[in-house]
């Protein structure tokens, strides 16, 4: 088999990280990286011993497959011209601005019959694959992502910048369509949402409480799923599952049903490499990512009426004299 030509256009933080994956990938080879400041494009550059580029348009003739690692408001243009170039694309989330873009880059990768696969990472941490042989049939979860302030994210709204994760994955466990969405949310220390919450409701009776923070002095990635019969709690930053299964036999001190419980740890696991070599894999094959534009457009248009319902809620009078004013 042939190697696969790939390529990174955006090597900031996330996407240095992409394509020292794909250099270590069998199979593949790491053509170029492609950054507008020179400086990074070139460094990365020769820590993967490839070329660097600062117009990522000369990169496209050389590749068969790339990862889109630039800002958001991008996305659509950058993975627009790689998908109308006949590239196939790996684009970090979230997928686009609009659901409009959105929908023209998925419109764009099935004319060609390309792949497009959204970078919602959670999918392959090794904890969230192991936890989908023990789903049975949801009926509430209830996620927490509370993160320690970071510069790099917070010009965009909590919202995408992290919640959408959670949106995704619970989306991709419970099979029923949205009913509806209760949230609340405000700006702490900028000038966007930096915590939130949100209730979704599925026709199906299934609930799931989601809660987000980026101002907080710890870090906390944990979703609990209840369901009959047993409990799944999933630890997405130490990498570990813990099940219990409830019995028909009761305990006789307290009537509780009895537990099985078991604990699963996965240390070693890479998301990245899993992302990228999966990616990789779909290129070869030509085969549908379990993360599509589908999935991403999905995910992105959950996370944009949760952020439209917060704007809402916003204007009320509690608010209106403690929104931080915006840099002109």
């Amino acid at each position: 088999m042939k190697n696969i030509k790939v390529g990174v256009i955006g090597v900031g933080y996330l996407g240095r990280f992409h394509a020292q994956k794909y250099a270590a990938l069998e199979g593949v080879d790491l053509v170029g990286v492609a950054d507008i400041d020179s400086k990074q494009s070139q460094q990365v550059a020769q820590e993967c011993n490839c070329q660097s580029f600062t117009d990522y348009t000369q990169l496209l003739p050389a590749v068969d497959a790339v990862s889109i690692v630039v800002p958001t408001p991008y996305h659509h243009q950058v993975a627009g011209a790689c998908l109308d170039a006949g590239i196939d694309v790996l684009l970090e989330k979230p997928m686009t601005v609009t659901l409009g873009e959105a929908d023209d880059l998925i419109a764009k990768a099935e004319g060609q019959k390309l792949i497009l696969q959204i970078g919602h990472l959670e999918r392959f941490n090794p904890a969230v694959q192991a936890m989908e042989p023990f789903l049975t049939t949801p009926v509430f979860i209830e996620s927490n992502r509370i993160a320690t302030f970071k510069h790099r994210g917070a010009d965009v709204d909590v919202v995408l910048d992290l919640m959408i994760h959670d949106i995704d994955i619970i989306l991709n466990i419970i099979k029923s369509p949205l009913k509806a969405i209760h949230t609340v949310g405000a700006p702490v220390a900028t000038a966007n949402t930096d915590i939130a919450n949100a209730r979704l409701m599925f026709e199906n009776g299934a609930t799931a409480n989601v809660t987000v923070s980026r101002i907080s002095r710890t870090n906390v990635r944990k979703m609990r799923i209840f369901q009959p019969g047993s409990y799944i709690n999933v630890d997405f930053g130490n990498k570990s599952v813990m099940t219990i299964q409830l019995s028909e036999d009761l305990r006789e001190d307290s009537g509780m049903p009895k537990q099985a419980v078991e604990m699963r740890t996965f240390a070693d696991g890479d998301a990245l490499l899993s992302e990228v070599t999966s990616f990789v894999q779909h290129v070869r094959e030509r085969t549908k990512p379990a993360v599509s534009g589908y999935e991403g457009r999905r995910a992105l248009a959950v996370a944009l009426q949760v952020m439209e319902q917060i704007k809402e809620h916003q204007k009320l009078d509690l608010f209106k004299n403690l929104l931080p004013k915006k840099k002109a």
